[in-house]
């Protein structure tokens, strides 16, 4: 390390130690920090964008892997859902499989996620959905996943306000969330356009639950109610994990997505990570893929070199 550089690397350490004594650290790390450090960032893919092929058994996990690696992926979200007997929890020897093969070809894992439902008002019949999350919580982390990634609930349910339903999807969510810290994983919540609609929303929900151990899986191509960027940027504190997508549906409009004012808002925020992207145009996800990918990089390169 030159002496330039070594000197840069202690004030940095020096500012974050400053800001820990401070109590200034916001809640996806301190922003001086953040700003000094503007390449830490990894792309990665989620594994929806090959959803239909996937789905219709063309393709699995291991091609996947073998993908981004060719790809120069940084890592994959290994989502759930493309488990063999999902929503069973796979064999621990096919998780650990994945992980070797993973780190063999090095790919790292992002994250995973599942499809649960936290909107029926009877309690009872939410159990087995927050034991669902449980048993992925454990299963991430024999994979080695960060993150796992869950739903609020499809709709707001009929017949109560929003906040009253609200109120008990929180406390299922502490639940997992309490589970998720017990493993080492962080629970996050997508914000997906269903009962979690706007920026206020979110923040609602993450302000609740309160937890290091929780946070949310920002989807760039949710927030349709209000101005999205300006949503995706009121977010970003609370952001564990990303979904950059291809599209940004708003006004009745599907616009392509603006990826260098995506990648200003993300540089200038505070998070540090993975950005999976997703891409959910129709065709071979082969082919779609690796030009989104290329439009992303160059997107987030110029945004560090401002």
């Amino acid at each position: 390390m030159t002496q330039v550089k070594r000197r840069r690397f202690l004030q940095s350490m020096l500012t974050a130690s400053a800001a820990v004594g401070a109590g200034t650290l916001s809640f996806a790390g301190a922003g001086a920090v953040a700003d000094q450090n503007k390449n830490r960032f990894k792309i990665s893919l989620n594994a929806y964008s090959f959803n239909k092929l996937l789905a219709d058994k063309k393709t699995d996990l291991d091609a996947l892997i073998e993908f981004c690696a060719r790809e120069n992926f940084d890592a994959i979200d290994m989502t759930g859902y493309y488990f063999p007997g999902y929503p069973q929890v796979p064999s621990d020897e096919y998780i650990y499989h994945l992980k070797n093969k993973a780190h063999r070809l090095g790919v790292e894992i992002s994250g995973t996620g599942i499809r649960n439902e936290f909107g029926d008002p009877d309690s009872k019949k939410r159990e087995a959905d927050i034991a669902l999350v449980k048993n992925w919580i454990e299963a991430a982390a024999k994979l080695g996943a960060p993150v796992i990634r869950i739903f609020t609930a499809k709709t707001q349910t009929p017949g109560y306000t929003w906040n009253q339903q609200a109120a008990w999807i929180i406390e299922d969510i502490k639940a997992c969330v309490e589970h998720g810290k017990k493993f080492g994983v962080i629970v996050a919540v997508q914000n997906h356009n269903d009962f979690i609609k706007t920026a206020d929303q979110t923040i609602h929900f993450m302000q609740q639950v309160n937890s290091e151990w929780f946070g949310l899986v920002l989807d760039t191509g949710s927030f349709v109610t209000n101005e999205p960027y300006s949503e995706i940027a009121k977010t970003t504190p609370y952001a564990v994990n990303w979904q950059v997508k291809e599209k940004l549906n708003y006004n009745g409009r599907s616009d392509d997505m603006d990826l260098d004012k995506l990648c200003r808002i993300i540089v200038d925020s505070s998070y540090r990570g993975y950005l999976p992207i997703e891409t959910l145009s129709p065709g071979d996800a082969f082919q779609i893929v690796p030009p989104f990918l290329k439009k992303v990089r160059t997107a987030l390169e110029k945004a560090m070199a401002r």
